[in-house]
């Protein structure tokens, strides 16, 4: 629901920044697989209990997921990069749950499985919905520039961040949070499909 707002005033910071890293000879991928890796480490730290440490590393590498397509704009986009670009952003949103539920299995363990599941079902939503959008040639520039058809929703991925930046704040509200926005996400998912119904039916 934010990404649009979001971008329109963080793009122009990135592009320039982006600029730079293009000049120096960085690939969008390095980008890419950096980022990815700094969330990873994020999700092991929020695991070992050091939620401040998990917060400033999911923050870089969201940083760096946006640096990604900056600079992909100015090099020019790939295929692969927009794979890679999805797959990788789907492993750091499975990724910091679990730091979660590791960090406390007793108390993080059925809300964190919850909100996985959530992120299952929308995130298929979203997927099966590009593969159809791109089967029949359909476009749009709702979100920019895009490797694949981006359709909007309640949760998308600046919600998702400010959820889990609230997480390492208030780790002890992990399981109230978390079935909230599972909620907001299983809904959102719902949205999408009566989408495809009206689209493709």
């Amino acid at each position: 629901m934010l990404d649009g707002w979001a971008r329109d005033r963080i793009d122009p910071f990135l592009d320039r920044l982006g600029g730079r890293l293009a000049a120096a000879g960085i690939s969008a991928n390095a980008l890419t697989l950096a980022a990815c890796g700094v969330g990873l480490a994020a999700a092991l730290a929020i695991a070992a209990g050091w939620f401040w440490s998990g917060l400033v590393l999911l923050l870089v590498s969201r940083l760096g997921d946006g640096l990604d397509g900056a600079v992909a704009r100015i090099n020019g986009k790939t295929d692969l990069g927009g794979y890679l670009d999805i797959v990788l952003d789907f492993v750091f949103y499975g990724a910091i749950p679990l730091g979660f539920v590791l960090a406390d299995p007793a108390a993080n363990a059925l809300a964190g499985a919850f909100l996985l599941f959530s992120f299952y079902v929308n995130g298929s939503s979203f997927l099966a919905y590009a593969v159809m959008a791109e089967k029949r040639k359909m476009q749009t520039a709702a979100r920019g520039s895009k490797s694949l058809f981006f359709t909007t929703g309640l949760t998308e991925a600046s919600e998702t961040i400010a959820v889990f930046a609230i997480f390492c704040v208030f780790p002890a509200w992990f399981p109230e949070i978390a079935y909230v926005f599972g909620s907001l996400c299983l809904y959102t998912a719902l949205s999408r499909i009566v989408l495809a119904a009206r689209t493709f039916g």
